[in-house]
């Protein structure tokens, strides 16, 4: 079989939060041509994103805010939720796929069609809580894959990574305390949103880092922190929140990872997941705003998790 499954839709080209927004759809089209120009497209299984429904969007959202988000767009323009987030017609079309590709990456690697699948869309996710859409994200993606995977394929242990620039607020807000999913992530602090580091659940591996912070110390954070917890978790998949706003070439953060530090941690969680899921990893793109270097990133990430 192919070993990784790269899913997107051209509907999350749609979405538009107005001229110069960092978060527009030339990231993926910098991921697609970069993908290209290395030769991966010959060694991944492509798929269309599905919609996610909003019986799958409730797992991780309350159902009036679901049904809120995909009925309250605009006939045209473009209309601030906050002033970093904002949302046109085609908006919620976006959203939808960006869940739904979470959803489809679960059901391949459960139904042992591929071992792990990146998720190459946006709007991006791990900043959307329960029921409040911010910082660019509408409904937290990771967090309805998780769900879907202990709903529908009845797992009882998730694990969710997170090495964007900014703390996983959204995330955490969805599964503080579930003892069924454990969360380990790195984080720029102080930052954007200002969060993470007051009294975390036993369940958050929360390790905030000051800006600066170069390659060789999250290495030991992701050694000395991440791994011992995971490995007591036991997760049965591992869910990566793929931020790459943490490269230093991108002046949303302020920290200095390089490519070679995300082959690396991705190489570190896939032996986690073969030896505890199965091989099964999701990973699913959240931040990264310098073209270039998040292409390259990515093309990095997904070499690994092929092990290209």
């Amino acid at each position: 079989m192919t070993a990784t499954a790269f899913i997107t839709h051209k509907d999350c080209w749609l979405h538009e939060m107005g001229p110069y927004h960092p978060e527009c759809a030339d990231r993926l089209s910098a991921i697609n041509d970069r993908l290209i120009a290395a030769g991966l497209d010959l060694f991944l299984a492509f798929h269309d994103a599905p919609v996610a429904t909003v019986e799958q969007l409730a797992r991780a959202h309350p159902r009036e805010h679901v049904e809120s988000m995909l009925a309250n767009v605009p006939e045209s323009g473009i209309r601030h939720l906050d002033p970093d987030t904002a949302v046109c017609p085609d908006s919620m079309k976006a959203a939808v796929r960006a869940a739904g590709a979470g959803i489809l990456a679960v059901d391949l690697v459960m139904s042992k069609a591929v071992e792990n699948a990146f998720c190459a869309v946006r709007p991006p996710g791990h900043h959307a809580e329960k029921a409040k859409a911010m910082g660019f994200c509408f409904f937290n993606n990771v967090a309805v894959a998780a769900h879907h995977a202990m709903a529908e394929h009845g797992l009882e242990r998730v694990a969710i990574i997170d090495f964007d620039v900014h703390h996983g607020n959204g995330t955490e807000d969805i599964f503080s305390d579930d003892p069924r999913v454990l969360m380990a992530s790195i984080f720029q602090h102080p930052f954007y949103p200002y969060s993470g580091t007051d009294n975390p659940a036993p369940n958050m591996i929360n390790v905030p880092v000051p800006a600066g912070t170069r390659g060789d110390v999250f290495r030991q954070i992701v050694a000395d922190t991440w791994l011992p917890a995971l490995r007591a978790h036991k997760p049965q998949l591992i869910v990566i929140s793929a931020g790459f706003d943490s490269h230093y070439e991108d002046d949303m953060g302020s920290l200095g990872l390089v490519e070679a530090d995300y082959i690396w941690v991705t190489e570190q969680l896939r032996a986690l997941a073969t030896e505890h899921a199965e091989g099964r990893i999701v990973s699913i793109l959240e931040g990264g705003y310098a073209l270039s270097s998040l292409a390259r990133s990515v093309v990095a990430h997904i070499k690994a998790m092929a092990d290209i």
